[in-house]
């Protein structure tokens, strides 16, 4: 009879994996192509931004001086346009007509927008004074020639691609969105959209995991379903490999008979199985597969074992593999509205939803199995391992999904 093995920490578990996977190499991608991804450089401006001082609305470039005493009426002896790339300059007691964007005229200090003028094109009536530097976006007031504008370690959404443009940039030095391959496991399992045969399920956990890839930053691909069969598992295995940086199972790493993804790994001596002392999700198995060490996650197969699975545990090692700082997930506080309950010894993740006032309240359905009562949810109750049961009113942990 095999001796059980002792439960290992979810803390020792997501040390190891965090020890193990490497942050992908770097790469130059157009930008186009490099929203979602991380910086792997400094980007610094090589000119300051704005160029030069320009109008910030449509409007007449004026000296304050000028306008000090307004009402008053003024000259307009020339117009200046956005793009205008020609010299212009104003005397004492003019004005110039401007849209905005279009660069200050030599000699104009402010600029009084059109609502407060009678919009005249030969001569223009000006309601009220403008001050110096009204309406006026002086050079290098947003960033200056070689200033730092995004840190190495930056993830990349529109704002980042916006100033990367903006110094010029058309190319850049990121770290690469991670390619997650998702393979799921289990005789009982057909494709959604397909009548179901006695005995059978539709598969879920491939698209609930390959949504969470995607939201962490990865690229997700999912391989399929595979029978409770070994070979068969080791041979998708094998063909997916070229195709994954990060790959994950779900299904066929318990204890009982017909195991298959189980059965397969533990053969290859790098891929190590344990009993985590958590609920959902206790049996995980990590380790690295292929010539190129490809990092593998073997989650359990129920629903939502697998998906506590993927934010403790793979979130972490994808936001690592992209360069960012990596670590158990954030957690904040919350007040219990119910009484919950913990197995001695496990640390729960019970699923709850959030209230307005700092609470949680435990969804009815804790089971493992039930996915409905997941999608209900948008935080997980840590429970640790040492207390059984908390009354109602007790402050906790809770990770916001």
């Amino acid at each position: 009879m095999n001796e059980v093995s002792p439960m290992r920490s979810v803390d020792d578990h997501l040390a190891d994996i965090l020890l193990t996977v490497r942050a992908l190499a770097p790469l130059e991608v157009d930008l186009d192509q490099a929203h979602g991804t991380t910086l792997a450089e400094d980007v610094t401006s090589p000119v300051p931004l704005p160029p030069f001082d320009n109008s910030a609305m449509d409007g007449y470039a004026v000296r304050a001086d000028d306008v000090a005493g307004a009402p008053v009426t003024l000259p307009v002896i020339d117009d200046v346009p956005a793009g205008d790339g020609r010299m212009h300059a104003l005397g004492s007691g003019m004005a110039v007509r401007i849209m905005t964007g279009a660069p200050m005229p030599a000699g104009a200090d402010a600029v009084v927008p059109v609502e407060w003028t009678d919009g005249g094109t030969a001569r223009v009536a000006i309601g009220r004074p403008a001050p110096k530097g009204n309406a006026v976006r002086t050079a290098g007031e947003d960033v200056g020639a070689g200033e730092v504008v995004l840190p190495a370690g930056t993830r990349i959404g529109p704002a980042q691609l916006g100033i990367l443009a903006g110094v010029g940039r058309r190319r850049v030095l990121v770290r690469p969105r991670p390619r997650v391959v998702v393979i799921s496991t289990g005789a009982e399992l057909t494709e959604p959209g397909t009548p179901l045969a006695p005995g059978q399920i539709w598969e879920s956990n491939s698209y609930t995991l390959i949504a969470a890839v995607r939201e962490a930053g990865g690229e997700g691909y999912r391989a399929g379903i595979v029978e409770d069969d070994a070979a068969r598992f080791i041979d998708q295995l094998d063909a997916q490999l070229l195709r994954a940086d990060l790959v994950i199972t779900s299904g066929g790493v318990s204890m009982g008979a017909y195991e298959p993804v189980k059965e397969a790994l533990a053969r290859l001596g790098t891929v190590r199985f344990e009993r985590v002392a958590m609920q959902p999700g206790m049996p995980q198995g990590f380790g690295v597969v292929g010539e190129d060490q490809v990092p593998i996650f073997t989650l359990p197969g129920n629903p939502v074992s697998s998906f506590v699975s993927f934010v403790l545990f793979v979130r972490p090692a994808l936001r690592k593999m992209q360069g960012l700082p990596a670590g158990p997930p954030a957690t904040m506080r919350a007040v219990t509205t119910a009484p919950v309950r913990s197995p001695e010894g496990r640390r729960s993740y019970l699923r709850g939803v959030l209230g307005e006032k700092g609470t949680v309240t435990p969804v009815l359905r804790q089971g493992s199995h039930q996915l409905a009562a997941l999608a209900g949810a948008d935080a997980l109750i840590i429970v640790p391992e040492d207390v059984t049961e908390l009354p109602e009113g007790t402050t906790v942990e809770v990770i916001p999904l």
